[in-house]
């Protein structure tokens, strides 16, 4: 049975949520304050964390933070009646992996949590993976390049490994938004860009000239894991 940790100081949704998810089969977890909901992670290890803004005692932004840097891959649903463009962005640089404003249908958020279920357990191309002087350890979660550790934030590493799963294809920025972050209508695709050209600094020999995360103009990127002589920037 899988299990949902719901971290939210609203009893009524407690109750609203348990009656949905173990209805589905799921296995309902809750904590009412932002310490008792990184505690229930640690402990329940669940599949996916929906997680409240405004809590008692510690913030959800906080506990995101500590939820991404001992997990880099718990899928987390931000859960709040904060719906300001400003805070997805936050979120989304944090780690979120979706965003639903309150009031929310439960039905909705039933379907957001299977989709990023998904996402998780979509197979990884192999434990270890290496490219030019690139050595990925998916299951350690850990970047090195020529034996020296590379620190990539949790969107750059979940671009890292959708790119070494779709290797010389042509990947539209849309699909990355989708595929990366869970978003379908996220503010703004200069995101993936920025992604793009960090990947590059921390990963290619030449950033200006790369030749494994390329340009494809007018489409979006593609990633070539062997040494060919650069087209695009």
């Amino acid at each position: 049975m899988q299990k949902v940790l719901v971290i939210e100081d609203d009893k009524r949704i407690h109750k609203t949520l348990r009656l949905l998810f173990e209805s589905e089969g799921y296995g309902l977890e809750t904590a009412s304050d932002g310490s008792a909901g990184l505690e229930a992670f640690r402990s329940v290890k669940p599949g996916v964390v929906i997680l409240d803004l405004k809590l008692p005692k510690m913030s959800g932004r906080d506990v995101i933070r500590e939820i991404k840097k001992e997990a880099p891959s718990q899928p987390v649903i931000i859960l709040s009646a904060v719906s300001e463009e400003i805070d997805k962005v936050l979120l989304l640089e944090l780690g979120a992996d979706d965003y639903v404003t309150k009031p929310f249908s439960p039905k909705e958020l039933l379907a957001r949590v299977r989709a990023v279920t998904r996402r998780a357990e979509r197979t990884l191309p192999a434990e270890c993976y290496s490219f030019g002087d690139i050595l990925v350890d998916f299951a350690k979660m850990e970047v090195t390049r020529d034996n020296r550790v590379v620190t990539l934030t949790p969107h750059e590493f979940k671009a890292l490994k959708y790119f070494t799963e779709n290797p010389e294809r042509v990947i539209s920025r849309d699909e990355l938004l989708n595929q990366v972050w869970g978003y379908e209508c996220y503010p703004s695709t200069r995101t993936v860009d920025n992604h793009i050209l960090r990947l590059r600094q921390k990963l290619e020999k030449d950033p200006v000239n790369p030749v494994h995360f390329r340009t494809v103009h007018g489409a979006g990127y593609k990633f070539v894991p062997f040494l060919k002589t650069p087209v695009e920037a």
